[in-house]
């Protein structure tokens, strides 16, 4: 972390920046092998139907971090260690997920980072339902398309560029 910003850690970041910082909701847990990440969002909405998260995965990801409001739901989960493995092969930083992962001891040895609620065996539906690129509100704050997200053992914020 640190591109942007002298200091790394999101706790001094909130520090440097109080006036600046939108904090989320301590409601995440970590399951990838990064803890610490950060980068520009990219947003999914969907509902039990991770087949836009699927579709955003194999696109470049360019240092973004996919953000996905699945609506907290805990009857399916909407990532795996298949998309995972797209999101680092195509250059993704991360993803932070607004519902529950499956794969979690995979997911725990992967270079990624990855936060959600917890986890669940069972795969989403496939309709091709939701959007993309679209805000999306969760966690107490309303993330939008290229704002620059911060994410460690802490916590998520949300601090743009000045």
């Amino acid at each position: 972390m640190g591109n942007q910003h002298n200091v790394t850690k999101v706790a001094d970041l909130c520090d440097a920046c109080s006036d600046r910082v939108r904090v989320f909701a301590p409601l995440f847990t970590d399951f990838g092998g990064k803890t610490e990440f950060h980068g520009p969002v990219a947003t999914v909405k969907c509902f039990e139907d991770n087949s836009l998260v699927k579709s955003l995965s194999l696109t470049p990801g360019n240092g973004r971090i996919m953000v996905v409001d699945g609506g907290g739901s805990a009857r399916c989960a909407l990532l795996g260690d298949n998309l995972a493995t797209n999101l680092i092969n195509n250059g993704w930083q991360g993803a932070i997920i607004y519902g529950y992962i499956r794969d979690k001891a995979e997911l725990a040895q992967m270079s990624i980072g990855i936060k959600a609620l917890g986890a669940i065996p069972l795969r989403s539906a496939r309709k091709s339902e939701g959007t993309i690129g679209e805000p999306v509100e969760f966690a107490g704050q309303v993330i939008q398309e290229g704002d620059y997200i911060y994410a460690d053992d802490d916590g998520i914020i949300i601090l743009n560029p000045v």
